[in-house]
């Protein structure tokens, strides 16, 4: 994090347990777009309403993570013999929560509110 309170991600790695793994590629992916979606919605997720309307129409205003903004992301696959189960969306509900207690354990700041504001993490 720089002193203006902007967070630059350095690392992600997620591990998953979803029975017996049947396409471990497939559950990657899944990973690997759910958690950076959740990542989108933690860093930038604020829709605004004026007059009863959602001002944000698409993506040229409602701001995802890009590819720049991605770091090294290590997926471990637990393989075991388990019935398998879904995937489903699982790796977008954790990075919030993992984000705002990474900030936590650098600065000493607790995060209750999404998206995170870097106002809020200014160094001063």
């Amino acid at each position: 994090m720089d002193s203006a309170g902007a967070v630059k991600l350095r690392h992600i790695v997620a591990a998953i347990d979803c029975g017996q793994p049947i396409n471990p590629d497939g559950i990657v992916a899944q990973v690997q777009s759910g958690v950076i979606f959740g990542l989108t919605a933690a860093f930038y997720g604020k829709v605004t309403v004026e007059n009863g309307r959602v001002m944000q129409s698409n993506f040229h205003d409602y701001p995802i993570l890009r590819m720049h903004e991605v770091p090294r992301f290590d997926v471990h696959v637990i393989a075991n013999t388990e019935k398998p189960g879904g995937i489903g969306e699982i790796g977008t509900t954790l990075p919030g929560p993992a984000l705002v207690n990474a900030i936590h354990a650098a600065t000493g700041k607790r995060i209750r509110h999404l998206p995170v504001d870097p106002r809020q993490l200014r160094l001063t």
